[in-house]
């Protein structure tokens, strides 16, 4: 079996009841140091059923996420290294991130946000008792009463703005590394998805927007995040940061942009059909 053979986009089927006529596994390794990563590996791989019997890992929880050409894969949360840990490493999604394709991305954030879940719920958080989790659901319930948990997104909200040929771009205060990028927000209860780009757009810079155009949508796994991006027009007023947010923001030509992210991460789908469409235009 060649997981790199494995065509995720197209065959992978989501689930949560094991299916009992696979006879082949693939399991992904959580620690709280990230995902378990073999040394000298060029890109990352789950590991096999023969490698998951030989680690001997002292497992916390298992959680079937799906499968592909009948092979099962699972993640597994673990409370300690493998005996073997001279072999292996753990990297968090962060520093896999530029090394996976966007179907193996999706599938280690599918299962980075269910052990987090399983994590976070292991108590009631209406009485305190201990949860159980189903047999028949993603869910954890409480024995006591009755309340059930599942797993949570969070809706985000991802905009280009543009003026002309420039577009708006900012640096986050806790971005990681020396980029610029699109405007972003959680939305807050109560409001539409509309709304919440116009507010985030005036809080974060301060000026009003027009004309919003749905793109496409993301799931980001830092930590639950659904993305939903959105292109806009700049409307009227001036750049006014917002300093516990924004270390920078400014307008750049298509043609002349700054440290921008790569194509893994929606806001560099929403640059890059912009200047796509700008270069058609010209």
């Amino acid at each position: 079996m060649d997981w790199h053979s494995l065509n995720l986009s197209v065959g992978f089927k989501s689930g949560v009841i094991p299916r009992s006529e696979s006879k082949q596994s693939l399991h992904i390794i959580i620690a709280k140091e990230g995902f378990l990563h073999k040394k000298g590996d060029r890109h990352w791989r789950p590991v096999n059923k023969t490698e998951m019997h030989w680690l001997d890992l002292e497992t916390h929880s298992e959680h079937y996420l799906g499968h592909i050409d009948n092979i099962s894969i699972y993640a597994h949360d673990i409370h300690s290294a493998p005996k073997n840990h001279e072999e292996y490493e753990f990297k968090s999604l962060w520093q896999l991130l530029n090394e996976l394709d966007q179907s193996v991305f999706y599938l280690l954030g599918r299962a980075q946000q269910i052990v987090d879940w399983n994590r976070n719920h292991r108590f009631c958080g209406k009485c305190g008792v201990r949860t159980v989790a189903s047999e028949f659901d993603r869910s954890r319930k409480c024995t006591t009463c009755k309340e059930a948990f599942y797993p949570r997104l969070s809706p985000s909200i991802i905009v280009l703005v543009h003026r002309g040929d420039d577009i708006l771009l900012a640096k986050n205060v806790n971005s990681r590394g020396n980029f610029y990028s699109t405007l972003a927000g959680f939305v807050e209860p109560g409001e539409t998805i509309e709304e919440a780009v116009h507010r985030e757009v005036m809080e974060e810079v301060g000026i009003r927007i027009k004309n919003l155009k749905y793109f496409s949508s993301q799931p980001w796994p830092f930590p639950n995040s659904l993305m939903l991006g959105f292109h806009a027009e700049y409307d009227s007023g001036n750049l006014i940061l917002q300093p516990e947010e924004i270390a920078d923001a400014q307008w750049f030509h298509y043609t002349k942009l700054p440290n921008t992210p790569n194509q893994i991460a929606i806001s560099g789908w929403l640059i890059a059909d912009f200047i796509e469409r700008m270069s058609q235009s010209t």
